[in-house]
């Protein structure tokens, strides 16, 4: 049987400070990966990392912006330097607006498919660049980015948000075959999470009951278990468990995937 063991792999993990990043940092070193967390959150992002470090993982920080090309290329290069390469990388890095459609402000719009559309596109391209045969680091790997059940189902109050995951579904089957047709040796998925309850999961629920959508952030969760087959929201070691699954050998004939960690709520 195919190992999950990730020993000898270098991995970059984007919004990696605390969230399904910071616990998707966690699994990866727990199945022998070497961690580089990429972070705007600087003092979280570093306190991170040392946790990983106290539990006898090799883990890094870097200063990461997703939507700058300079900030990415720095970042990959900081990968090579200070974990000795670069094989996984973890597009997690995301944001989310609620806003009902007749009420967007075209400053979030552009703020969502900055982080979320431009953030994943440029952490493809620098990833594909390092991993590609004589690239910085030149061994192939994986990069597994973070869409959402909501590319997937009709939620009231996350439109732009549904939209800039469902471009990550689009983005990952294109570079899926880029790579494959170009020789990269980089396996490129995504993941769909379910509502788990991390900050931005429960903001979620906040902002919906606020707009009116439902009469409290707990029955706006209700609402989400009951569409979930499975009766309950997602945690984060669901979500953790899904990216050492893609990263690793046991995921090894599988590229452009889409994969649903969502109880069944998109099916």
């Amino acid at each position: 049987m195919t190992s999950y063991q990730l020993n000898g792999r270098k991995a970059l993990v984007t919004g990696g400070a605390r969230g399904l990043g910071a616990g998707m940092a966690e699994a990866l070193a727990a199945a022998g990966a070497a961690v580089l967390i990429g972070d705007v959150l600087e003092e979280e992002g570093k306190q991170t990392a040392q946790a990983l470090r106290d539990s006898g993982a090799t883990a890094e920080f870097v200063p990461l912006d997703v939507t700058d090309d300079d900030s990415w290329a720095s970042a990959v290069n900081t990968a090579v330097d200070a974990i000795g390469g670069l094989d996984i990388l973890v597009n997690n890095a995301g944001i989310e607006i609620t806003s009902l459609i007749t009420e967007l402000d075209p400053a979030d719009v552009r703020r969502m498919l900055d982080v979320n559309v431009l953030g994943t596109a440029l952490g493809m391209k620098h990833g594909l660049r390092a991993m590609r045969p004589g690239g910085a680091a030149g061994n192939g790997g994986s990069i597994i980015s973070v869409a959402s059940v909501a590319a997937t189902i009709a939620f009231p109050g996350i439109s732009v948000y549904s939209a800039t995951k469902s471009a990550i579904d689009r983005l990952t089957r294109v570079a899926a075959a880029e790579s494959g047709k170009l020789g990269y040796g980089v396996r490129v998925n995504c993941i769909y999470p379910g509502l788990t309850p991390t900050a931005m999961g429960n903001q979620l629920a906040v902002d919906c009951a606020e707009l009116g959508l439902f009469p409290s952030p707990e029955a706006a969760a209700g609402a989400v278990v009951e569409l979930t087959p499975l009766g309950r929201l997602g945690q984060v070691d669901d979500m953790a468990d899904a990216v050492v699954f893609l990263a690793s050998d046991a995921s090894k004939f599988i590229t452009g995937a889409g994969l649903p960690v969502d109880g069944g709520m998109g099916m």
